[in-house]
């Protein structure tokens, strides 16, 4: 049997192992994400197992058992890894988004005993149960929410959309195949979620010469690259700059800092639309470049970042430039976009009565 798990789960087997030694040797990644990584691979290398050995028992009625036992642990860890994915890709997910694969679980336990999701009739024939289709419902839900999350906090570029919507098609055939391909696509279920894991952390390290590795936003280095191949394009500059780090630098330690720009730079990339991208050009300041937005768009784009700040514990000073017709260099309307926000900046630490020079 040992032989026939090889020879199945080769090539799942190859890229597990190739993602293991790309995470061992990566110098991008934070701990957590690490961590959560390895989960990640460790679970869908024990699920391949127990797929095999339920497919190889099926034409066996004394293992009739067994063989309810691995599928609802099959129909429940599925959700569980996608849940599990979206923990591991979106930054800053509460644990809430493991509770619909956790209920489920505990439904697919209930079916062994019941068959309300599945059941093995006398003549050793699968059935469905009247909740027969919840698995593949909530597999759905969580590739749909997933592939929303990553567009909605990526930087509205085609670069990393196409990633996005590899990811997407990967994961959505583990949900549409099985109706058209039968129960035999579970075999390849595993190799499916391993390949597209490991393209898509391989795409995201290449990202990093563009991306910030803490915040995600673009880098300083690509910003300089944007504006000096976009100027025509280019209609607004808006500045951001959070008030008070060095407070929480000094007072909490640096990893609280870190924590505070991370949740800042959530709110930057919650509210960019299309044609708008968010940069981290130093420690903590921030710049959005608009391309060909109405300054109507403008001051909506900075609506909706005061809005999702305000949400938060901290606090961010704002400033933009708009050049309708080209009319302003880039290097003017930096120049315009900074003056604004320190202006508000300045205010802020009159308002709050703060020390300026200490934060």
């Amino acid at each position: 049997m040992f032989k026939e798990y090889l020879l199945e789960n080769w090539a799942l087997i190859l890229v597990l192992l190739a993602f293991v030694i790309s995470l061992r040797t990566t110098v991008f990644l934070d701990k957590k994400t690490i961590r959560r990584f390895y989960i990640l691979i460790a679970a869908t290398f024990v699920l391949s197992i127990l797929v095999f050995i339920e497919f190889a028992i099926v034409d066996d009625v004394k293992y009739k058992t067994l063989r309810i036992i691995l599928m609802a642990i099959r129909y429940s860890t599925t959700p569980l890894i996608l849940a599990q994915v979206m923990h591991t890709l979106v930054k800053k997910l509460h644990w809430v988004a493991f509770l619909p694969a956790i209920v489920l679980t505990i439904i697919d336990i209930v079916s062994i005993f019941t068959g309300i999701v599945f059941s093995i009739n006398e003549n050793n024939e699968f059935k469905r149960g009247v909740l027969g289709y919840l698995p593949f419902i909530v597999a759905g839900i969580y590739c749909a929410l997933l592939i929303y999350l990553l567009l909605k906090r990526s930087n509205k570029r085609l670069i990393e959309i196409v990633p996005i919507i590899f990811l997407s098609l990967t994961l959505a055939s583990g949900v549409i195949f099985p109706f058209i391909f039968g129960s035999s696509f579970s075999n390849i279920f595993c190799t499916t979620i391993g390949i597209a894991l490991f393209a898509y952390y391989e795409f995201s390290i290449h990202m990093l010469t563009q991306k910030d590795s803490l915040t995600g936003l673009l880098n300083r280095q690509a910003y300089y690259a944007d504006v000096d191949s976009e100027r025509q394009s280019i209609t607004a500059i808006v500045s951001l700059d959070m008030n008070g780090l060095k407070v929480i630098n000094d007072n909490l330690g640096h990893s609280a800092g870190d924590e505070a720009l991370v949740t800042l730079s959530l709110c930057f990339m919650k509210a960019l639309k299309r044609r708008q991208s968010g940069y981290r050009i130093g420690g903590d300041e921030f710049v959005i470049i608009c391309r060909k937005n109405t300054e109507e768009e403008v001051i909506e784009l900075i609506d909706r970042l005061k809005k999702n700040i305000s949400e938060t514990k901290y606090s961010c000073s704002v400033g933009y430039s708009y050049s309708a017709n080209g009319e302003k260099s880039i290097e003017e309307m930096s120049k315009e976009s900074d003056a604004m926000m320190y202006a508000e900046k300045e205010q802020y630490y009159k308002d709050t009565n703060k020390d300026r020079r200490r934060n």
